[in-house]
């Protein structure tokens, strides 16, 4: 017996036709159905000097992978304009050009450089992009550094207030001769924080972006939270002194173990006293928490130059920010904000 099924149109088709035609039907539903939702990950090299981690969930792995390449394709836009070792660059212009006169720049370094003025002003100066008028002269990789002559020369074009900027003209110009600027405390931040507006701009809701010490998170991890550890600054890449748990949040480390070399029983790195000229030593990192990675990395390097608890006094009164500081003795310190939440007391030095 042949089963038959009449079609509206009287059209008649055997069973086996039917079986056939739901076939290939079903082949047609599953090429056209999303690819299975998953965390898409992705690790880069070479943009700012850094590694660049970012980890998402996504319905569909090539619209990602897409969000991916669109982020580090800003990132690298970030690292063509303020990089000062490419003498193309806005900011290398910038330095070249702003002692001579006003000098018109994009509307994204103008409001960048606005941002550094106003972290200058809370930190007390601790924060100063104009470090640069002493940092240039520090080569770490070769083991570079000024001498006292060198630095007592440079030093008076260090005071952000050498940076005058004019809104009505969208321009800058530095008030002295010597003056240069450097956005290496702030752009790893920024470029961050573009990467995570990216991934918004392609419906992602639950990713983590890094940039070396300054990460940022949106979403959670479906009910779990993100967790973020900060290196021992004295032990290993993996040995860390605190696992953070964070949901919309940003994070950023500063250590002194980054970029550095040791000369004569004196360790030089990259965070700059502008105050002095010198490598800041009076902590040995600083972790700063807060809902924007450009403010976590602007801040991060203030109790370097400040000291652990004049930084901790600032970092308690900014509502939005919390911060662990590591002081030279091994002992942890933590902002009121961070003691009120997980009870912690500050811990016993290392010996």
């Amino acid at each position: 017996m042949v089963l038959k099924v009449k079609l509206p149109n009287g059209t008649a088709l055997t069973r086996g036709a039917v079986i056939k035609s739901a076939l290939c039907l079903a082949a047609f539903l599953c090429l056209a159905a999303p690819a299975q939702a998953e965390w898409v990950r992705r690790v880069t090299d070479g943009i700012m000097g850094t590694r660049i981690i970012v980890e998402l969930w996504s319905d569909d792995e090539a619209k990602a992978n897409r969000a991916i390449d669109a982020l580090l394709d800003e990132m690298r836009h970030i690292d063509e304009s303020m990089s000062t070792f490419k003498p193309t660059s806005e900011v290398s212009q910038v330095n070249a050009k702003a002692a001579d006169g006003p000098m018109k720049i994009s509307k994204e370094l103008f409001d960048l450089l606005t941002t550094a003025k106003e972290y200058s002003v809370i930190t007390d100066g601790a924060f100063d992009i104009t470090y640069a008028s002493v940092g240039y002269m520090y080569d770490f990789r070769k083991h570079v550094h000024p001498d006292q002559a060198q630095i007592d020369k440079a030093l008076p074009a260090v005071d952000y207030r050498h940076v005058l900027l004019d809104p009505v003209n969208q321009s800058v110009q530095f008030s002295r001769k010597g003056v240069r600027i450097d956005l290496g405390g702030i752009a790893k931040g920024y470029s961050v924080d573009r990467g995570i507006d990216v991934l918004k701009s392609f419906g992602i809701t639950r990713a983590y972006v890094s940039a070396g010490g300054d990460s940022r998170i949106i979403g959670d991890r479906f009910g779990k939270p993100w967790v973020v550890g900060i290196r021992d600054p004295r032990k290993g890449e993996g040995e860390v002194i605190a696992r953070i748990p964070l949901v919309d949040a940003a994070i950023s480390t500063s250590g002194d173990y980054e970029r550095f070399f040791e000369e004569n029983g004196v360790r030089y790195h990259h965070i700059i006293d502008p105050h002095t000229g010198h490598s800041a030593s009076k902590v040995r990192s600083a972790t700063v928490i807060g809902p924007y990675a450009t403010r976590t990395d602007g801040l991060s390097k203030t109790a370097f130059v400040l000291g652990p608890e004049k930084a901790m006094e600032i970092y308690n009164r900014l509502d939005d920010i919390d911060a662990i500081i590591v002081k030279l003795d091994g002992t942890v310190i933590y902002s009121k904000g961070m003691q009120r939440a997980a009870g912690h007391a500050p811990a016993k030095p290392d010996r």
